[in-house]
């Protein structure tokens, strides 16, 4: 298949960019690098089956290419970007997402859209099911994210009931692995970053809050079934394993053997005291659920940031 993937230098897309190439597609990756990186993507860069084309999508863009899907991946997906890049959050997943069901449309391709367990909020029910519309603060600080995907997912169906437009969207939880920045700001990411530094882990609250981590490679594996099958609502995609962030932390320092300290800092704005995806759709519809758990899924995270964190060392002392 010919697939235009936007966000495809991102953490998930160069996931989803692999996944496709080894099963033979064509695939043309749209990044404008804001959070994407082309480290992510250089093993593909030589291959025949793979174009990258530097472009913003929240402004429009013309593929002469005959295309199967469109995927949208294109997002600031991490509050210390989104909360810094508020109105490129917003165009991303609304101007964003108008330009790819533009495309789609015009090709007569299938269409997917990344959304997240975020459009649920700070949520009043738990776990999360795809029925449930949410408790969002609809003008708070991350509201240019959540609001974004809201949106996004209206326009999908606005597209899906008008122009018959064939519409997938998963609703994606806590994803975590390799391919994150170090800076990325998720809390994966922080905390093992800050231990192989030998910094204090930073936890906002008391940590008690709750949050489901899904390794990389189990969502992938979601992403491919879903466009497999004829189900165009809104799914789940997580883990339901649910642990708090205080564990999490405790878990990271013990893997990574660091002295490092924990340090508790105020609680974020609007942060979800709790996170938990229903899958119980996905396991019947996808015959999918996560096989990795979180300690293993750790170990191969901390292993790519230690290789990361060296590189970017031995590259500082060559400069």
């Amino acid at each position: 298949m010919n697939i235009l993937i936007t966000g495809g230098a991102g953490f998930i897309g160069s996931h989803l960019c692999k996944a496709f190439l080894q099963r033979g597609d064509y695939i043309i990756c749209v990044d404008n690098f804001i959070t994407g990186s082309k480290d992510n993507i250089k093993e593909f860069l030589n291959s025949q089956n793979f174009r990258l084309i530097e472009h913003d999508i929240s402004t429009p863009l013309y593929i002469n290419d005959s295309i199967d899907w469109v995927l949208h991946f294109a997002s600031l997906a991490s509050p210390k970007d989104y909360i810094t890049y508020p109105i490129k959050t917003l165009k991303s997943g609304l101007l964003g997402t108008h330009n790819c069901l533009g495309i789609a449309k015009a090709k007569n391709a299938k269409f997917f859209f990344a959304s997240t367990s975020e459009i649920y909020g700070d949520p009043l029910i738990h776990p999360q099911v795809e029925e449930y519309w949410g408790n969002v603060n609809s003008i708070g600080v991350r509201s240019c994210y959540d609001e974004s995907k809201r949106g996004g997912e209206a326009l999908v169906y606005a597209y899906n009931r008008q122009h018959s437009i064939d519409v997938r969207i998963v609703r994606i939880f806590n994803t975590y692995g390799p391919n994150m920045q170090i800076e990325d700001g998720r809390v994966v990411s922080n905390f093992i970053v800050q231990a192989l530094r030998g910094e204090d882990l930073t936890i906002y609250g008391r940590g008690n809050q709750t949050r489901s981590f899904c390794y990389v490679d189990d969502l992938v594996a979601g992403l491919l079934r879903i466009m497999e099958v004829n189900y165009k609502l809104p799914l789940n995609l997580g883990n339901p394993s649910e642990f708090m962030v205080s564990e999490l932390a405790k878990l990271v320092l013990k893997l990574t053997k660091s002295k490092s300290k924990i340090k508790f800092l105020p609680l974020p704005e609007d942060d979800p005291k709790k996170r938990k995806p229903d899958i119980t759709k996905a396991k019947k519809i996808l015959s999918w659920q996560p096989q990795i758990r979180l300690e293993e899924g750790l170990k191969k995270t901390i292993e790519y940031f230690r290789r990361k964190l060296e590189a970017d060392t031995r590259g500082s002392i060559r400069g």
